[in-house]
């Protein structure tokens, strides 16, 4: 039985989130994240996995907790610092669970903690004796934060008062702390000389990316401008760490300078990428950025890269990137006077990379459409690829994955990858279901837990999985023909590669329907209100009305610089709610209360509007969800119902309610 028919069966699989490579090239640690006791949620534990593939060995789980454990570093003597929220054995009357800092010895024994603040302790980074991390501080003195927090806690406080844009970002609200930077040394049992760095922070260091010097001397961190009209910019600054003094390192009017960010082994550079600002006529663009140290002179790398992870060569003389290409994310290196070079040529998506101090080797997460994540060693003179010996087996899929491409009313080639189920024929045709991607620059490229193209398989639907114009991994252009253009462009795409999958013999062209989720979600609206040729259309997360959307989101800065002030033509033109009189077809709409980035009221206002409309229409909704499905019981509940759905209206089966929902 595949682990794809039973959605139960599916959430149980354990999943790979990170892999974490000692200084010296010895040990290997990976985070990886699976179902609780209780069925009801999911953990996290680090495991050592063997680095010389299946003959080193099986991996062997490190540490155990109810709470989970995340954030995981190795220290030079090879210990690994990470944070988790399990109570410390040796404090009494502890006060609320907030992630303590925890080191784990290389020799064996028990973890034992070595800091905590009362905000929580978040990312980590340790050079030498020098260990760097985030803690949420309320405003004023540091040394007071506990009793401020006290004192809100017993006068039954939750009031924030907010004097800049950012309110809320993701899943939850920001503040009544803000995020700083701490400095300490490592001692014999706790850190020592614990002191702050940021005092002045404000909210500088929200999301902040950073990186220690080899020498421990240096951190260098995104640093948050405030600008007018509730925008920002990003900075990087470099502070001492003996001395807290800080000072900006690179600045560009128009440019954002974020993660991934990586500091030459020799501490002379640091690689970055650098966002531009769009606007309605400016697309979006990231390039890998490289820029000296001392002076932050620096210039522009492999422009025709999004980076999405960087590593240093031991010698400083180029750096690996991964990035975005064709429908797969290779590995790239990156001479800082030579020509790009592609290191990988399977249709694989690696991230995390992390080399060896000697330069032979690449430890990465490996995955691909078909292939879930896990650990690999890729061999940096030959491309070669070795899966390592995985804390979470893979599942195996059934079916087959093909690369299809069609042309665009424009001449643009337009290429995606079809999931076909098994048996599928020219006997026995396959329904279709269209999946379009979020973003929307982004890539239909690795395996998704939250997309499952698998599970559609398994239940009989061949699946198209997309990459139309603002895809990332096909140059700047693919993005530019969709910049501010985003429902007519990106249905021309769509429509042409549809054509071309409806054509084969063994696709039933009857059977279709549509899906998406995010920017998916919006182009399921999108069709929804310009096409008639699908039986059934689900939508998640979605953006129904972009004027009311505009202002909501937690990143209306973002979305407001491609669509303009609201009252723009432009959301008059893009909206979908403006189609919502054509709209025939039934709809499944999905949405989570906790969605900050595509706010609830999408989601009511499009439900509302169906019903009045009288559009055969039925909606999800998850109280306790964010932008994404997580929780074990509602992935659950999420698969089952669009599997009803398209029963329902694709198959003409009578409709069944799932057990799962209410």
């Amino acid at each position: 039985m595949s682990a794809f028919n039973d959605i139960r069966d599916y959430v149980a699989i354990p999943r790979v989130l990170s892999v974490q490579l000692s200084p010296d090239g010895s040990r290997l640690v990976s985070i990886v994240q699976s179902l609780n006791p209780d069925g009801k949620s999911y953990g996290t534990a680090l495991w050592e996995v063997p680095l010389d593939g299946p003959a080193g060995g099986e991996p062997f789980r490190l540490t155990r907790s109810a709470k989970g454990e995340s954030a995981a570093v190795f220290t030079d003597a090879g210990d690994v610092l990470f944070t988790s929220a399990r109570p410390d054995p040796t404090v009494k009357d502890a006060g609320e669970e907030v992630p303590a800092l925890w080191l784990l010895p290389r020799a064996g024994g028990e973890a034992r903690q070595v800091a905590a603040r009362p905000g929580g302790i978040g990312a980590v980074r340790t050079a030498g004796d020098a260990v760097v991390f985030v803690s949420d501080v309320l405003d004023g003195e540091e040394a007071g934060d506990a009793e401020r927090r006290k004192a809100r806690k017993d006068a039954g406080i939750s009031a924030i008062l907010h004097e800049s844009a950012a309110v809320r970002y993701w899943d939850h609200d920001l503040g009544p702390g803000r995020p700083r930077l701490f400095a300490a040394r490592l001692g014999a049992d706790r850190l020592e000389d614990v002191r702050e760095l940021t005092p002045d922070a404000g909210n500088a260091l929200r999301n902040a990316v950073f990186e220690l010097t080899p020498d421990g001397a240096r951190v260098v961190t995104t640093w948050r401008v405030e600008l007018p009209r509730g925008e920002f910019r990003t900075d990087l600054v470099v502070i001492d760490l003996a001395t807290g003094e800080r000072r900006t390192l690179v600045t560009e009017e128009g440019q954002d300078f974020e993660g991934p960010l990586a500091i030459s082994p020799d501490g002379a550079r640091l690689a970055c990428s650098r966002s531009r600002f769009t606007s309605m006529e400016v697309s979006a663009r990231s390039e890998l950025w490289i820029a000296d140290l001392a002076t932050g002179e620096g210039r522009a790398y492999a422009t025709d890269l999004f980076p999405s992870g960087v590593a240093w060569a031991p010698d400083s003389a180029s750096v690996y990137v991964v990035a975005d290409h064709q429908g797969r994310r290779p590995v790239f290196q990156v001479p800082l006077d030579g020509e790009v070079r592609r290191i990988t040529a399977d249709d694989a998506a690696y991230a995390q990379p992390d080399v060896t101090a000697d330069g032979r080797f690449l430890y990465v997460v490996r995955s691909a459409v078909d292939l879930a994540p896990g650990p690999a060693r890729i061999e940096l003179a030959t491309g070669e690829v070795t899966d390592l010996p995985s804390p979470a087996p893979r599942p195996e899929v059934r079916g087959t994955l093909t690369e299809v491409t069609a042309t665009a009313d424009d001449g643009q080639t337009v290429r995606g990858w079809l999931v076909l189920p098994e048996g599928a024929s020219a006997d026995d045709p396959a329904p279709f279901l269209l999946w379009i991607h979020g973003g929307p620059v982004a890539s239909w490229n690795d395996w998704q837990w939250r997309w499952q193209s698998w599970i559609m398989a398994e239940h009989g639907y061949a699946v198209l999985l997309p990459d139309p114009c603002l895809s990332t991994g096909y140059g700047q252009h693919m993005i530019d023909r969709g910049w501010g253009d985003w429902g007519p462009r990106t249905q021309a795409d769509l429509d042409a590669i549809v054509d071309v999958v409806l054509a084969r013999d063994d696709i039933d062209s009857e059977r279709i329907a549509a899906m998406g989720g995010s920017f998916g979600g919006y182009m399921a609206n999108w069709l929804a209100g310009h096409t008639d040729r699908y039986r059934a259309i689900v939508t998640h997360a979605s953006l129904w009305n972009l004027d009311q959307f505009a202002g909501t989101t937690d990143a209306a800065h973002y979305w407001q610089r491609e669509f303009g002030a609201p009252g723009s033509d432009r959301y008059d033109r893009l909206s979908p709610h403006r189609s919502l009189d054509k709209i025939t077809t039934p709809m499944l709409v999905i949405h989570g209360d906790k969605d900050y980035r595509v706010p609830i009221g999408e989601g009511l206002r499009l439900w509302w509007d169906l019903r009045r409309s009288e559009v055969d229409a039925k909606f999800l909704y998850f109280p306790d969800e964010n932008h994404w499905i997580l929780k074990p019981g509602n992935a659950v509940a999420w698969y089952e119902t669009v599997l009803a759905f398209l029963a329902q209206h694709v198959l003409g089966e009578e409709w069944k309610r799932p057990d799962s929902v209410a």
